[in-house]
């Protein structure tokens, strides 16, 4: 059984995201009580019913008591070596406000102990920053909308395999910021750049004129060599140490030829070796 976890910061799109794993055939719960994990664990498992086969639930934690409730479950899974995996949503606090702004929904911990909505964001960053830290997969959904959101998701998770270790290529724009689930960045910025020539200029890296423009020059097929050459070596050390995602991510100015270049070249690389991988190109839109 595929048994997933989704926690995440309010507003950071767990309701896109557990839409999204509906739509691929998980049998998903919304708003599952923490204290109540294990319990639904054992009925999902005990279960004839063969939606059972792949379950996610979104688990909200708003307090201490519920950070508490949460981690005892989840030691609990682990103590009696039951299979399940975490997914983290995760956003900046300028995009959750503005986010809180536009919908005029109130911050669930708005009102209780704190007055103000940037409050209210802030206190559940601390209080989540552990759940954060130890989740499987990382999403951020700073720069993503709702449909690019549901496209990560989908990539991430799709398929009848069971949940393992996924290699997730980036390409992003160094102008609209750091992607922060990215587990190694690459700068390419010191590679030849399309975007000064006129008629590559409104072309990405999809198209084959500007993949054969970035990958012609020497330099940068011997830092693609040496960025390979790293992947292939760290990928068992990643694995051994029991990550279930590496989130590799390439950036360049804007987002749209070098890094997309590099990004997919490696996302074909890792598939002809046959480890599973996932292609996003976060900032490809934003020309």
């Amino acid at each position: 059984m595929d048994f997933l976890i989704i926690a995440g910061l309010s507003g950071a799109g767990k309701t896109v995201a557990v839409h999204s794993l509906e739509d691929i055939g998980f049998y998903c719960v919304d708003n599952l009580p923490a204290a109540l994990i294990t319990t639904f664990y054992d009925l999902c498992r005990n279960s004839n019913d063969d939606r059972m086969e792949r379950v996610a639930l979104v688990t909200n934690i708003r307090s201490e008591d519920d950070y508490r409730r949460y981690s005892e479950s989840l030691e609990k899974l682990r103590s009696e070596k039951k299979y399940f995996k975490v997914l983290f949503l995760d956003a900046s606090e300028s995009v959750l406000l503005t986010r809180y702004k536009s919908t005029r929904r109130k911050h669930p911990l708005a009102g209780k102990s704190v007055s103000t909505t940037a409050a209210a964001v802030g206190l559940e960053q601390t209080l989540l920053e552990n759940v954060k830290l130890s989740a499987d997969y990382l999403i951020d959904t700073t720069n993503l909308s709702a449909s690019q959101l549901k496209e990560r998701v989908l990539t991430l998770f799709i398929g009848d395999s069971r949940l393992g270790f996924s290699v997730a290529c980036m390409s992003f724009g160094f102008k609209y910021g750091l992607p922060l689930e990215a587990d190694l960045v690459f700068d390419v910025r010191c590679l030849p750049n399309p975007f000064y020539i006129e008629e590559l200029k409104l072309k990405t890296g999809l198209d084959q004129e500007v993949r054969d423009y970035v990958l012609k020059w020497e330099q940068t097929k011997e830092l693609y060599k040496k960025i390979e050459e790293y992947i292939d070596y760290a990928l068992p050390l990643y694995i051994k140490e029991g990550k279930s995602q590496l989130v590799v991510a390439f950036g360049c100015t804007g987002g749209q030829h070098r890094s997309v270049t590099l990004a997919g070249r490696l996302y074909d690389h890792l598939l002809e070796t046959g480890q599973p991988a996932t292609l996003h190109h976060r900032d490809i839109r934003k020309a």
